[in-house]
């Protein structure tokens, strides 16, 4: 048995923890997959990269509207995936080296807890005076009738794909789905989503999901209420039954891909057995701290809260890296605004209450939403479909939550984020801070000015 100052279980988010004030101590990481976690091998950083490809082949066909007549004669998937992946691929061995090169342990094989603060990995037993946890979580994958019988592709594998393929069933709407789908309709795939909910993004603000759901269906075969009954294989793909509200439809697809969600990956750290309460969801309960019910065992990223975003997880790494060399005085986060984008077609990005959520706490809000259209650079884009969304507090008028859909929203939303960080009104950065003209930032300002 081996015994550790630290142990750190995930190298994701959890590889960030290491600085030179732990260095003097005995660490250990656990991963028995890549350095770098969901996000650098699977995850927001390859897929933007797709992304931005499918943006320029989206952006060259759109031209026409501007006066440009432009063709996108290939291309080239191949030539696409392998300079993401040749990129990506060798940062695991190196980022290996270079923690065992500075004196610490790392363990390629899974670990499970066998008792509190006591790990199993392959044959041996490691013990640590503290753990900290960030294994992070994986796609769901439903209990569908026939599923287990015909190759099916998750976010972890549909990259690194070798060939686009000529149609493709995709089994959710949330933001993966949008992504992959604006991804591989760009490259030509005849795309067909299925969707169990309403709306595709339903968890986006309601004008928001209503907008996408309508510029989505002029892209893409979009199945709303629909519920999937069936897959089964066939000599050309799969055949994916449906039951919608207008009777029953197959799809059948050369390709499919499945998400539908994430789970933490608690199970596969037995995480009960280590003396870990988890929620209804299977993640591990922890304080505002990062404190599990274990002591001196914290936990971080997606095993611990829902957001499942890679900036929450850094943020929450620099919490926990300060609370385990100073456990005499913890900090939590600063702030709970946790802002999110979706990197598809329009681009789409928010931050905290969306008016349904609102009138469903009955929290009284003032609104307005402001087009992308009602501004000069606006008008330069052609743009007649984005809008700037923005609820504030009728008291205070501080903003109480943001929603923007088009061009370059991830980008828009930030002064937001930091006046809704801040505390600052809708008065104060509207009409105490200068706003660029005619840049598309003007819309932030107009949507703020008419609340």
């Amino acid at each position: 048995m081996r015994h550790y100052d630290l142990v750190i279980l995930g190298a994701g988010s959890g590889n960030m923890l290491l600085n030179d004030e732990l260095a003097q101590l005995r660490v250990a990481i656990v991963e028995p997959d890549r350095f770098g976690g969901t996000c650098l091998n699977r995850g927001c950083i390859p897929s933007k990269m797709f992304v931005v490809t499918a943006d320029a082949v989206e952006g060259a066909r759109a031209a026409a509207r501007l006066g440009v007549n432009a063709t996108v004669e290939q291309v080239d998937w191949k030539a696409i995936r392998d300079r993401v992946f040749h990129r990506i691929d060798p940062l695991h061995d190196s980022a290996v080296n270079y923690r065992r090169e500075k004196g610490v342990d790392v363990y390629t094989e899974e670990g499970r807890f066998i008792a509190p603060k006591m790990l199993q990995v392959g044959t041996e037993q490691i013990t640590a005076d503290t753990f900290v946890i960030a294994v992070g979580s994986r796609p769901v994958v439903p209990d569908i009738p026939g599923l287990d019988t015909v190759p099916y592709h998750t976010s972890d594998t549909i990259m690194r794909i070798d060939d686009v393929p000529a149609s493709m069933a995709v089994i959710g709407g949330g933001f993966i789905a949008a992504e992959f789908s604006h991804v591989f309709g760009a490259f030509g795939t005849d795309v067909t989503i299925v969707q169990r909910g309403s709306r595709l993004l339903m968890a986006e603000d309601e004008q928001v999901s209503a907008r996408f759901t309508e510029l989505a269906s002029r892209r893409h075969r979009v199945l709303v209420d629909a519920a999937v009954t069936s897959v089964e294989r066939r000599a050309d793909g799969v055949a994916v039954a449906v039951t919608c509200p207008d009777g029953d439809h197959v799809v059948r697809a050369a390709t499919l891909l499945v998400c539908v969600g994430r789970r933490p990956n608690t199970d596969r750290l037995d995480a009960a057995a280590g003396g870990l309460e988890l929620d209804e969801h299977g993640h591990i309960v922890a304080d505002s701290a990062y404190r599990t019910s274990v002591p001196d065992v914290w936990a971080l990223g997606d095993v611990v809260n829902h957001f499942q975003l890679k900036h929450m997880a850094n943020a929450e790494s620099r919490v926990v890296q300060h609370n385990v060399l100073h456990p005499e005085d913890v900090r939590a986060l600063p702030n709970k605004v946790a802002p999110h984008a979706v990197f598809t077609n329009p681009q789409i990005a928010s931050v905290g209450l969306t008016e349904q959520e609102a009138r469903r706490r009955k929290i009284e809000y003032l609104v307005s939403v402001r087009g992308y259209a009602d501004t000069a650079y606006g008008w330069a884009l052609e743009d007649t479909t984005s809008f700037v969304k923005v609820l504030a507090n009728p008291l205070d008028r501080t903003i109480l939550g943001a929603h923007i859909i088009g061009p370059q929203a991830a980008t828009l939303i930030q002064p937001l984020i930091q006046a809704m960080t801040l505390g600052l009104t809708v008065d104060r950065i509207a009409r105490d801070v200068l706003y660029i003209h005619p840049a598309l930032t003007e819309v932030v300002e107009q949507a703020l000015l008419a609340l």
